[in-house]
């Protein structure tokens, strides 16, 4: 059995991620500092496959840490990298927060594969390296821009070292997935997105509203240019972006690829704005929900979606759940957390 390691794996995407890996025959490694996560996703990853990932807690700065963890676990065949501070408002408020956390971790987890010998590495990007693209949607294709946070631009200097280090050491292999915005949580109700504090993202500022936690949403904006002046993105299942990262790992172990460093967008394709996202809650769940238009947020975008094109024809990889039926399992998911019948 192959073993894979998934940083970041008690959070949101990689706690889904590993389920994934696991029902795909992958042993699973998870390493967490838990600096935005809980050692009890493990329980609900456990009561998913049926099988409790090694879990090994520290943070991935600390490189005397990574490079015992690397001696620990010699049989590791590839890495999943999604620990990372993401949070956009937050960044631009702490910047140099950011840039540490999420720059040196990738460089100490490079310099350890070179010396381990683990040769491929599937890299956690965002559509934020693309900036407010020109033309819509994006594609592969589209220039990068300069980023509209630190966190943004965490991401497009991620891809460059991946990039730089690729072409200068041939052994290693490299696929940056590009996400656009993931939403939504297991058909289980047993893992999904559960910030620590105050949620960045929408869908659990949503349903934490939706479950009286949050006296209002607020939406960031209603002066954009589109269809209702709130800000426009891209939302896509996260269970159909777990599977996503096991198509891409399997592509690296199976040589498949056809260059050393690869990026695909991983979305649905279809533009979606805010107020249609908090509608098409309503509709889904039944929940009315309290909402406040306020002024735009620091680093936001005005609107953006991907051409998904080279990933559902290179990958064989494609969203297939619907808006609703996600935003739906967001709100089972919140509604266990907080023990609403």
């Amino acid at each position: 059995m192959k073993q894979i390691l998934v940083t970041g794996g008690t959070g949101y995407i990689g706690s889904h991620t590993a389920v994934e890996l696991q029902r795909a025959g992958y042993e699973v490694i998870i390493v967490d500092n838990l600096s935005n996560s809980s050692v009890d996703v493990l329980d609900g990853i456990e009561k998913i496959s049926g099988i409790r990932p090694v879990f090994e807690q520290f943070d991935l700065v600390e490189k005397d840490k990574v490079d015992a963890f690397f001696a620990k676990y010699p049989n590791i065949q590839a890495i999943i990298h999604f620990a990372a501070s993401k949070a956009v408002g937050e960044s631009v408020e702490k910047p140099l927060l950011y840039y540490r956390n999420n720059l040196v971790s990738l460089i100490n987890l490079l310099e350890c594969q070179l010396k381990y010998g683990v040769a491929n590495i599937v890299f956690s990007s965002s559509c934020t390296v693309y900036g407010q693209p020109d033309h819509l949607p994006v594609t592969e294709d589209t220039p990068r821009k300069d980023a509209e946070s630190p966190y943004g631009n965490t991401k497009r200097v991620n891809e460059d070292i991946l990039h730089d280090t690729i072409a200068a050491n041939p052994q290693l292999k490299g696929i940056a997935l590009r996400y656009f915005n993931p939403v939504g949580a297991h058909p289980s109700a047993l893992i999904g997105e559960l910030p620590l504090g105050i949620p960045a993202n929408l869908v659990p500022f949503i349903t934490q509203t939706a479950a009286g936690l949050r006296s209002e949403l607020k939406i960031f904006g209603d002066d954009y240019d589109t269809v209702d002046g709130s800000a426009v993105r891209d939302y896509i299942n996260v269970v159909d972006l777990a599977k996503a990262h096991v198509v891409a790992v399997s592509r690296l172990l199976g040589n498949k690829n056809k260059a050393g460093y690869e990026i695909f967008n991983l979305g649905t394709g279809n533009g979606v704005s805010v107020l249609e996202a908090v509608h098409a809650f309503e509709k889904a769940t039944g929940v009315k929900l309290n909402y406040k238009i306020v002024g735009r947020r620091a680093g936001d975008i005005e609107k953006i979606w991907a051409d998904t094109t080279l990933a559902n024809q290179e990958l064989g990889w494609k969203a297939e759940k619907g808006l609703e039926e996600t935003l739906l399992s967001a709100w089972e998911w919140e509604k266990r957390v907080r023990g609403i019948n």
